[in-house]
């Protein structure tokens, strides 16, 4: 990329890619992603890029993908027998809620933040209803199942086993129609969007992750996301009051663009579940 100012951005534990950003005077930034490790196929990655374009498309705010010079948005490179899958995309405009020391923009409420929370990932829910896709994209059950939960837990957590076993068992139950389960992001959470603190609007990247799940674990990850605003509050009525305004604000921007299914609603403590018991096990590792 000729004239850019190239600059590798830290990874975190257990990350499966290379990312640069690319900055150049004049021009929009750009983030370019290498994919080096071999536990994704060229049919993996075209699945996420291709969801990525229908999105953006679609009206979804999302970083776009930006095509190569032959017009392909994936393209490979092979050194001594491995082959490198790289993508590009336009940079999120404004940064991280992180990189402002979890400060929301001056002026504005902390309440427009938890409303566009919901706002934007029910828009991008509501878009993936309608999305039929080209390329293979794996779902829930192809990964996380019985052999991904023996690898994951040791023997020597035998009761967590079990309880993991009957609660897939549970999640294999639950409806899974067009209103309830479609291509969702998996890991929405405020390290993967950017916020421009002019207008409040987020950003969404990384669909590294993306799988065909329920609609309702991304809403379940909005919840986690919001016991750390509390977490250390000593008085538990004070922080269960919090949580309950706090999803209730959510809620609010998730319905101005979308539905929720009534019955998966009612379950979604098990989606909550799951999803906290695989944070938990991540992180004490």
């Amino acid at each position: 990329m000729k004239g850019y100012e190239i600059q590798l951005i830290p990874s975190h534990d257990g990350g499966r890619n290379v990312v640069y950003t690319c900055e150049k005077e004049g021009t929009e930034a750009k983030i370019l992603r290498i994919a080096f490790l071999n536990d994704r196929s060229r049919e993996d990655l075209l699945g996420e890029v291709e969801y990525v374009r229908y999105l953006f498309d679609h009206g979804g705010s999302v970083s776009d993908i930006i095509s190569s010079r032959k017009g392909n948005q994936l393209e490979g490179i092979t050194f001594k027998n491995r082959t490198y899958f790289i993508c590009l995309f336009k940079k999120a405009k404004g940064k991280m809620l992180v990189e402002n020391h979890y400060r929301y923009r001056e002026g504005a409420s902390i309440n427009e933040y938890y409303f566009n929370c919901g706002k934007v990932l029910g828009k991008l829910h509501q878009i993936s209803k309608g999305y039929t896709p080209a390329h293979h994209r794996y779902s829930f059950f192809d990964k996380y199942n019985a052999e991904y939960i023996d690898k994951l837990i040791p023997d020597s957590l035998p009761l967590l086993k079990e309880k993991l076993y009957k609660l897939l068992k549970t999640l294999e139950g639950l409806d899974r129609n067009r209103e309830s389960f479609g291509m969702v992001h998996f890991d929405y959470n405020d390290g993967n969007y950017s916020i421009d603190f002019d207008t409040g609007q987020i950003t969404v990247y990384d669909f590294d992750n993306s799988c065909y799940c329920w609609y309702m674990f991304d809403l379940a990850g909005l919840w986690t996301s919001g016991v750390g605003w509390i977490q250390f509050e000593p008085d538990a009525g004070k922080r269960k009051k919090f949580m309950d305004d706090y999803f209730k604000t959510v809620l609010m921007g998730y319905k101005s663009e979308t539905g929720i299914d009534d019955l998966c609603w009612k379950n979604s403590p098990y989606l909550s579940k799951y999803r906290s018991w695989k944070i938990l096990w991540i992180h004490s590792r």
